[in-house]
């Protein structure tokens, strides 16, 4: 049987913040487009993380382009309120979004881009890739080598402490998700944290400090106007950042040591079933919980485009195949392009990209030289 073909001018891949507020723009153009998202309802990536996750910044940064976070401006909304904030912004600005649809290849023929999902298939002159580098979690080749009867979870899988069985746990990973899900479990199960030193923000977010010295509008102004492309600092920074995790956040040193967490080196083999440290160390536990990143998943992608760490790209633009962008990478255009206050200038610069490229006469003239003469026409 063969596949349903359907046409868009533009098809954004990935409804989460990144593709809606792309999807604001582009219906502010009165574009012909659709959102294709894998979740089942809008806002479910941020649904499936643990129970306890919250963002770690003020809701007064937390809000796309034309709707305001609905919460106290000071407060740090839980993972379920921004998912409902997601899911209501959709339906704010009516954009047209399909679930529960999987992008399973992006190529090429002529002129216009192909997309197979399923039963389906879906042709665009642009495409915006609308995700995170953060799509399949990445778990050492090693972890197979672990007794059977240790519980394995990476930080994607992990909700609660109800996951977990008696006994110690390891935690491999002390970026932010690590120190944060060791934090909660180390009241409950002798808790070690295997990883380097990522460093930490050195003041307490929620404080009144932060609020009192103007710290987060600091920061902001930092990560979005200092750290970019555009400036000699950015660019220099921006490898370091792309390659390695960030400092902790909300969790500190100091909150670990006092919590009886076990900050111990690096695990790197398996040896007669249990882990196995840097250090030579071997740790008889019950759970561990890889909090070890993810990979950018990017292979369903059948273009040219992709380099060692990241798509190859120019502020989300593919130089190699117009009418290609991609929108919300880390460090995109700046710090903050993967965080919520910083993907709506991103947004905004693709749907200019996309309007440019529709009224430029060799766009027209490639698309259909009919066209072509009626446009010089007018």
């Amino acid at each position: 049987m063969s596949k349903s073909e359907l046409y868009y001018n533009t098809i954004i891949i990935g409804g989460g913040q990144a593709g809606l507020a792309t999807g604001y723009y582009l219906k502010q153009q009165g574009r012909d487009f659709i959102i294709l998202d894998a979740s089942e309802r809008t806002g479910d990536p941020w649904r499936k993380r643990w129970d306890s996750l919250r963002l770690f910044t003020p809701a007064r940064y937390n809000s796309l382009p034309g709707m305001a976070f609905p919460a106290p401006p000071n407060s740090f909304p839980t993972k379920d309120e921004m998912a409902d904030y997601l899911q209501a912004y959709a339906a704010r600005f009516g954009l047209p979004i399909r679930n529960g649809t999987q992008v399973d290849s992006l190529s090429r023929q002529g002129q216009r881009f192909v997309l197979e999902t399923g039963d389906q298939r879906f042709e665009a002159d642009n495409v915006v890739v609308a995700m995170a580098n953060y799509q399949k979690p990445h778990v050492p080749a090693f972890s197979r080598q672990l007794a059977p009867e240790i519980i394995q979870l990476h930080s994607f899988e992990y909700r609660n402490l109800s996951q977990l069985q008696d006994g110690k746990v390891l935690i491999v990973g002390a970026g932010n998700s690590g120190a944060e899900i060791a934090m909660e479990v180390a009241p409950t199960h002798s808790t070690w944290l295997s990883g380097r030193d990522t460093g930490h923000i050195p003041f307490r977010i929620e404080g009144l400090a932060a609020r009192l010295f103007l710290v987060w509008f600091v920061l902001r102004f930092l990560f979005h106007r200092v750290l970019t492309v555009n400036t000699p600092i950015g660019r220099k920074a921006r490898p370091k950042m792309i390659a390695k995790g960030g400092p902790l956040v909300r969790t500190k040193p100091k909150d670990l040591a006092e919590a009886g967490i076990k900050r111990v080196s690096n695990t790197v083999g398996v040896r007669d079933g249990l882990p196995v440290l840097e250090d030579g160390r071997v740790l008889n536990v019950a759970n561990v919980i890889w909090c070890t990143g993810f990979n950018p998943g990017f292979s369903w992608i059948e273009l040219p485009i992709l380099g060692e760490k990241e798509p190859l790209h120019e502020r989300g633009v593919v130089p190699s195949e117009p009418g290609l962008y991609f929108v919300g990478l880390h460090f995109l255009s700046a710090i903050s392009s993967a965080q919520i206050h910083g993907v709506g200038r991103d947004a905004a610069y693709i749907a200019e990209q996309i309007a440019a490229r529709a009224v430029s006469p060799k766009a027209v003239a490639e698309a259909s030289p009919l066209a072509a003469s009626e446009a010089h026409a007018a």
